[in-house]
């Protein structure tokens, strides 16, 4: 049997999560995550899936090739080292690809040069993905190692929903336009929802919310998006934990001349102190609904306005792709959040979706339907699962080039 073992990496500036599968069934061997890189207390949490065995451990770790090579031994532990012949390749998530990138791609010099040459419309997280793709290329030079980019799939939207409304020239020489994120996310919940539905991804039109402490929404016509909310940056679009979305470009003017505010300061409070932190003060939806229990005025306020935002995303996609076959929640709230969804989709019946309050109550981690039988636009809960589409991607484009 040829070699089938994808090791997917996730990394962040302090961060790096990763996963071990086994393409010939999709069976996840190994998974982990180690925070806190460059502190004297860094933790790894390290999981081997197919025993069930757990292991922790805290101490310094230096830097990514140091985390990197703790997750190795790690792996080794389990029989999974990163010398094993088993291993086909290394698949990284990379969240910004520009229009460059329309699809997985075997890293080179090039590559990493753009992936480089994009880092001012992406300054939190493509070099820190870069940090990780070069030290796992030093472990492994001889591998194959691929980034799949959370870009990529929003890159069929027509030029009339990716362009801004502003002088051309200038967008063009500032590459601004609308890249949209959650790429992989979106991939992976359209196609699992045309297969609840028993239908191929090419017959069905989703709408796709993505609704974590970053959420997203995306119009995705017979597999291919075709609008999605987030833009240059993932800071437009929906309310989400931390950042504002949507919001009047003058206020950022407003802020400065009035305010006088710094563009960096301005920065912080859109992307971190903005959305339900901003409103309420928290941006835990678990938190967000026990203080709405307890009667708390700015816990409602804060989820009357994420809720709104959502409708109005619904309510466009649904005008934007015509006919609606499926709307599908997933990510840590989209998953997990009942009143959430039941709110989004209260009101709307006219279009055609509606949710059954018994199906939306039940808890459970696998793709359903959670709307009447005779809804013309059903409602699904699909859980996520942006590791395995990374490695499904990163496999078939090895397989392709072998």
């Amino acid at each position: 049997m040829s070699p089938s073992r994808v090791l997917v990496l996730n990394s962040g500036s302090s961060s790096v999560k990763y996963q071990l599968l086994d393409m010939s069934d999709g069976e996840r061997l190994a998974a982990g995550l180690v925070e806190r890189i460059g502190e004297e207390n860094a933790r790894l949490r390290h999981t081997h899936l197919g025993s069930g065995t757990d292991r922790e451990w805290t101490g310094p770790i230096s830097d990514h090739e140091a985390a990197l090579k703790a997750v190795a031994d790690e792996l080794a532990k389990d029989g999974f080292g990163l010398d094993s012949p088993e291993l086909v390749a290394i698949g990284h998530r990379v969240v910004h690809g520009g229009k460059t990138f329309t699809e997985p791609t075997v890293i080179d010099d090039t590559v990493l040069a753009e992936i480089e040459r994009l880092i001012p419309v992406a300054p939190l997280h493509n070099p820190a993905n870069l940090i990780g793709i070069r030290t796992a290329m030093a472990l492994r030079p001889d591998l194959p190692q691929v980034a799949v980019f959370d870009t990529a799939f929003h890159t069929t939207m027509p030029e009339s929903a990716a362009r801004y409304a502003i002088d051309v020239q200038v967008a063009d020489e500032y590459r601004v336009r609308r890249y949209g994120f959650h790429g992989t996310s979106h991939a992976y919940v359209s196609r699992a929802t045309a297969k609840l539905l028993g239908k191929a991804p090419e017959d069905v039109n989703v709408i796709v919310l993505h609704l974590g402490n970053g959420a997203s929404a995306s119009a995705v016509r017979g597999g291919k998006c075709v609008d999605t909310s987030m833009g240059l940056t993932p800071l437009e679009g929906l309310v989400m934990g931390t950042r504002s979305g949507d919001i009047d470009p003058a206020v950022i003017f407003h802020l400065a001349r009035v305010g006088g505010m710094s563009i960096d300061e301005i920065d912080t409070l859109l992307n971190k102190k903005s959305g339900l932190v901003g409103l309420c003060g928290d941006n835990d939806m678990r938190e967000i609904h026990r203080r709405i229990d307890e009667g708390d005025a700015a816990a409602q306020l804060a989820f009357d306005i994420y809720i709104h935002r959502l409708k109005k995303y619904i309510g466009a996609y649904c005008a934007v792709l015509g006919t609606v076959d499926a709307i599908a929640f997933t990510a840590g709230v989209g998953e997990n959040a009942a009143p959430v969804r039941e709110a989004a989709v209260a009101g709307l019946e006219t279009l055609g979706p509606a949710v059954d309050g018994a199906l939306n109550a039940v808890r459970s981690d696998q793709p359903r339907l959670i709307s009447p039988e005779d809804a013309r636009v059903k409602v699904a809960v699909v859980p996520t699962d942006e590791e395995l589409e990374i490695a499904t991607q990163t496999y078939a484009l090895v397989r392709r080039s072998d």
